[in-house]
């Protein structure tokens, strides 16, 4: 069995309530929703993979829309004991998903600002999103192979927000396709 997982309601509008193979798992947004109901989902039931759907924000301009996927996850917003931005105090400054793919950088925020886009580049991201790094890690920790599948929403820009509401939908249409594609269900 296969747990698909999901941030956001919005993210499986186009996604059938009962795909054979596959339990689904909505963890709500962010790190630490992601990561709680991750684990919970673990310590309740067996899986031999994860697959994650879900959108993010492009902040490398080559990067077209489409689906993506994840080979690591870094974190945007944290910062290490002596002020290193993307270094956390006592996790991996990056985990990874064994697949070929992006680079996305995860953090508690939506961003939307150019600003920022410039910064968290810098760390070598070219996607940005809110659960990744969470789920990766903790499909590590119970030993889970993890596939992060991710569809371009917006340009995390300004305005990126009301773009994402917009956009979403489109998203998922295209996250199920992939997935169709990939595991013939």
């Amino acid at each position: 069995m296969k747990l698909l997982v999901a941030a956001h309601a919005s993210e499986l509008t186009a996604f059938e309530a009962d795909i054979p193979g596959f339990d689904v798992l909505l963890t709500g947004v962010g790190k630490i929703p992601a990561a709680f109901a991750l684990t919970r989902a673990l310590c309740q039931g067996e899986y031999d993979e994860i697959v994650v759907v879900g959108t993010a924000g492009a902040i490398d301009d080559a990067v077209e829309g489409g689906i993506y996927d994840i080979a690591a996850a870094i974190q945007h917003d944290v910062k290490g004991l002596d002020g290193t931005f993307g270094e956390h105090v006592s996790l991996p400054p990056r985990v990874d998903t064994g697949h070929d793919g992006l680079i996305i950088a995860t953090g508690d925020h939506f961003v939307d600002d150019a600003e920022t886009v410039a910064l968290i580049r810098g760390l070598g991201a070219r996607l940005v999103d809110m659960e990744s790094y969470a789920l990766i890690w903790v499909a590590q920790q119970f030993g889970v192979p993890i596939r992060v599948l991710r569809a371009v929403s917006d340009r995390a820009q300004d305005g990126a927000t009301e773009v994402w509401d917009v956009v979403v939908e489109r998203c998922s249409h295209q996250l199920r396709a992939e997935l169709r594609t990939r595991y013939g269900v």
